[in-house]
């Protein structure tokens, strides 16, 4: 139910824990996964642990003219398209009173922006392909509720799981499969220091019901259902993998 044999994958924020762990997973089921990301030599590294099968395009999402051509070259490269992990995304923590225009465009143009206009180009790619396919966007708890000091990636996120349910209504005609993961706070490299800090722990533990954080592959295994055979009738759902955190 989870084979990805022949199918081809397009994976962006591809070198973060998150997303090499998507892609790690993907592959591990058969699929030919395109990495993308603004790290060429961790794109290359990543690349060569897979192995075959695997092919590197660095992007930015907040440069409207690669976002657009993006989806194109990994269908011309691989010969078709099938799977899109729109994952690449940034946070930039601030008080309210504090957050300047610049981190509130900073935010917006990537995770919703640039993610919306991803998924535009990867659908017009797939309806031309006739063939189907699969859009899965990477949003997060703080689509669905609030958190302190991220007004920015709070509007962004719940801004995205809004166009993840209304692509999916347009796109249903074309068996274009639209749906998103939503995780709670996730043990990377990145953010290993700050959730060992004693006081944003309690904070980021405060509602989680089964009081651990989440890893890389407790996403990625999200994602792959969502990518899979396993999920031929789940479109416009927002997949929340939040611990219970949403759920009181």
């Amino acid at each position: 139910m989870f084979d990805l044999t022949g199918k081809t994958a397009l994976v962006t924020g591809a070198t973060g824990g998150i997303g090499s762990a998507i892609a790690r997973a993907l592959h591990g089921q058969g699929a030919t996964v395109a990495l993308s990301g603004t790290r060429a030599e961790a794109l290359e590294a990543l690349a060569g642990e897979l192995g075959e099968r695997t092919l590197v395009l660095p992007c930015r999402l907040d440069d409207a003219a690669a976002t657009a051509a993006l989806p194109g070259a990994a269908e011309a490269a691989l010969g078709s398209l099938d799977i899109l992990v729109n994952n690449a995304g940034i946070n930039i923590p601030q008080d309210s009173v504090d957050v300047t225009e610049e981190a509130w465009d900073a935010v917006m143009n990537i995770n919703l922006k640039g993610a919306f206009f991803m998924a535009q180009a990867v659908g017009k790619v797939m309806i031309a392909q006739a063939r189907g396919g699969r859009i899965i966007n990477m949003t997060s708890q703080t689509g669905s509720v609030a958190l302190a000091k991220r007004a920015a990636y709070c509007a962004s996120k719940a801004g995205l799981n809004l166009v993840t349910k209304v692509l999916a209504m347009e796109w249903a005609a074309h068996e274009i499969l639209v749906n998103a993961v939503a995780p709670t706070f996730i043990e990377t490299e990145l953010t290993r220091e700050f959730l060992a800090d004693p006081e944003f722990r309690q904070y980021a533990l405060a509602k989680n019901l089964l009081k651990r954080f989440g890893t890389p592959d407790d996403v990625a295994g999200a994602v792959l259902y969502l990518a899979s055979p396993a999920a031929n009738m789940v479109t416009g759902h927002v997949l929340l993998v939040d611990a219970g955190w949403t759920a009181h």
